[in-house]
C-alpha cells in the first residue's frame, strides 16, 4: 500500500478493535480496485467519542463503521441520520459529505443477505435472536417484516426486549415474544448471537451448546 498526500483515509471506530477484520478486508478490496484509500481501525474509548466524531470532519475523513460500544451513543453527535437507523436507535456507518456527518445502518441487511448466500431462509421459522442491543434491533427489524413464524427476543436485561419489542409496533400476525429463561427455549430453527459474547477466544456462549 502506498500511502501519500493524496490517499483517502476511512476506518472503524469501536472499544476494543483488536479483533476485527475489517482493515484486512477493506484494504484487500481497495488494493484489487487499484483505490488510493487506506482503512484503519480507530480504538475509540467512550469518554473520546465526541473528540472522534469531530476528527472525521477536520481530518476530512471519508467516513467510518461504528461498531460496540458506540453504535447508538454515536447518534446525538451527527448531522443526520436516516429513517431506517432513527428508527434501529443504531448507526453503523457514517458518511462524510463536505463535512455533514450521516448516519446509515447496513447491518440487518447485511444479515438478511449472509442467510440468502448460506441459502438459509427464515420463511416459516422459529428465530431465537440472543441480545437487545444495535445488532439485535437492526437483525429483527427485517426479520419481524418477514415470514417467519415466530420471533422470539430474550437479553438478561429484559427491558431492552420489551421496548424492542413494544418499538417494531408488530401485529398479531408476527408472533414476536419476549423469552424470560434462556435455558428453557425449546427447539428454535434459527439461533441469531447478537451480544458482544464470541468477540474474544476465551468468551462462553450465550447459551447452553446442547441447544445447538
Amino acid at each position: 500500500m502506498n500511502v501519500n498526500g493524496k490517499t483517502k483515509i476511512t476506518g472503524i471506530f469501536g472499544h476494543p478493535v483488536g479483533h476485527t477484520l475489517s482493515p484486512a478486508m477493506h484494504n484487500a478490496a481497495f488494493r484489487s480496485l487499484g483505490l488510493n484509500m487506506c482503512y484503519i481501525a480507530f480504538d475509540v474509548l467512550p469518554k473520546d467519542l465526541p473528540d472522534a466524531v469531530k476528527a472525521v470532519k477536520s481530518l476530512n475523513l471519508l467516513g467510518v463503521n461504528i461498531t460496540v460500544p458506540h453504535k447508538e451513543n454515536v447518534i446525538p453527535l451527527l448531522d443526520d441520520v436516516n429513517a431506517e437507523a432513527k428508527f434501529m436507535g443504531a448507526v453503523n456507518t457514517v458518511v462524510n459529505s463536505e463535512g455533514k456527518l450521516t448516519g446509515y445502518n447496513t447491518d440487518g441487511l447485511g444479515f438478511m443477505s449472509s442467510l440468502a448466500e448460506a441459502e438459509i431462509s427464515s420463511d416459516g421459522k422459529t428465530i431465537l435472536i440472543i441480545g437487545g442491543g444495535g445488532a439485535s434491533r437492526a437483525i429483527s427489524y427485517y426479520l419481524s417484516r418477514g415470514k417467519a413464524t415466530d420471533l422470539l427476543l430474550y437479553d438478561i436485561d429484559r427491558s431492552k426486549v420489551k421496548k424492542l419489542a413494544d418499538d417494531l409496533n408488530i401485529s398479531s400476525d408476527n408472533k414476536v415474544s419476549l423469552l424470560d429463561d434462556i435455558e428453557n427455549i425449546g427447539k428454535p430453527d434459527i439461533i441469531i448471537n447478537a451480544t458482544p459474547l464470541g468477540l474474544n477466544n476465551e468468551d462462553p456462549l450465550p447459551l447452553d451448546p446442547g441447544h445447538l
